[in-house]
């Protein structure tokens, strides 16, 4: 199943929906981690459903491949666009925004389409502008057959080098290192920095 595809879209939506993942409110630590980053303006590529999108509610922007992806979010009242529909918005104004998140997208293509897919939006996030990479690690890498190729600590320093970015920090979330082998929620986190020019 490719990542554009409805299904796929539907997939993630009921995964995320299941009763006990909001009973426990499963997503809780996640989204703390996000706005204690305080990010400022968001624009996150490969949005998918709007997870994290309703996590930075308020400041945030959405954009994604999948057409049904895009609809699920804006049925829940969340700013989501079709890549040509953001380019052609008022959204797409150099500098517009304070970071980009790359939130469990990097994982589904190659390194080269990777780094092209974050210089594909650099000129919407201004200068000194953050962006933030978060990958799954092994479990969570072999829970999705759509993933192409694990992005660990120096794959995701490769990705953000090779896009010119300067990495800043990186980090397990939200379990140690070795947790990421059985837990398939642990994430690394890379974050990096666009130069001032």
């Amino acid at each position: 199943m490719n990542t554009e595809h409805a299904a796929y879209a539907e997939a993630r939506l009921g995964a995320e929906s299941a009763w006990w993942k909001r009973l426990l409110d499963v997503q809780r630590p996640y989204r703390a981690f996000l706005r204690n980053l305080e990010l400022g303006l968001v624009l996150e590529v490969g949005s998918g459903v709007g997870r994290n999108l309703e996590h930075l509610r308020g400041s945030s922007v959405g954009v994604d491949h999948s057409a049904r992806a895009v609809e699920i979010a804006r049925g829940r009242g969340l700013p989501a666009y079709l890549p040509p529909e953001l380019r052609a918005s008022a959204w797409a104004t150099p500098g517009r925004f304070d970071s980009l998140l790359f939130s469990h997208v990097l994982e589904h293509m190659s390194a080269a389409l990777a780094v092209d897919l974050i210089r594909a939006h650099l000129d919407l996030l201004a200068a000194g502008g953050r962006v933030v990479i978060l990958t799954p690690q092994e479990a969570g890498f072999r829970s999705d057959p759509t993933h192409v190729e694990l992005v660990d600590f120096a794959a995701a320093r490769r990705i953000a080098e090779g896009a010119g970015l300067e990495v800043t920090s990186q980090r397990s979330f939200p379990l140690p290192r070795f947790a990421g082998r059985m837990f398939k929620y642990n994430e690394f986190v890379t974050l990096a920095r666009k130069g001032l020019r």
